[in-house]
């Protein structure tokens, strides 16, 4: 079971609210002019929601699977999740689509949880390599399939809003166990699967 990262002395809303306005202080700006009094209330507010993987542990979405699935053999592919996320070094968003499949063994787990999994992993601080990393091993330790693919395409804020200002880069990492690892043509097929429209 994959757990939400180990918690340690958390500050007060309070606090985290006084950071910010010592943040809006050291860029510049003025945090008792009128339109930056509520900001830091906000600015906590929308990190409850955007870092919301947190608080979430990703085990419990596993423990529900379904084994009437008559003679199904082939592999369950979910295309085009949309994510957001932050990167870990810079505090700014990248932003993409993951791409998942499994080669279930008896029992198949709810989609939506696919999906679900890639959200709470999405809403922590992360790198691409590590997100990629933690939703195939989720779903590997989860399911025990035949095997997993993981494919995540995303642009990245802080290298187009900073440092080299690149925009519209892709960055593509994946990773695959079992049958899409030690069969090329079946990793052949989830690449072609995932390009199809």
């Amino acid at each position: 079971m994959t757990m939400a990262p180990t918690a340690f002395a958390r500050p007060s809303r309070d606090e985290a609210e006084a950071a910010v306005r010592t943040l809006l202080a050291y860029i510049g700006e003025n945090p008792e002019r009128e339109g930056l009094l509520d900001t830091p209330r906000r600015v906590v507010k929308a990190y409850d929601e955007l870092f919301a993987g947190y608080r979430d542990e990703t085990g419990e979405l596993m423990e529900r699977t379904f084994g009437e699935i008559g003679n199904f053999d082939d592999f369950v592919l979910l295309r085009d999740i949309p994510f957001h996320s932050h990167c870990e070094h810079h505090m700014v968003p990248f932003f993409g689509k993951a791409h998942v499949a499994y080669f279930p063994v008896e029992r198949v787990v709810g989609l939506s949880k696919i999906a679900r999994i890639v959200d709470v992993f999405a809403k922590r601080l992360q790198t691409q390599e590590h997100l990629t990393s933690q939703i195939c091993t989720t779903l590997e330790e989860g399911l025990n399939p035949r095997g997993v693919a993981v494919l995540i395409e995303a642009e990245h804020m802080c290298m187009t809003m900073r440092g080299v200002a690149k925009a519209g880069v892709a960055t593509l990492t994946t990773q695959f166990t079992g049958v899409f690892r030690d069969n090329p043509a079946e990793q052949a097929r989830f690449m072609t699967l995932i390009r199809s429209r």
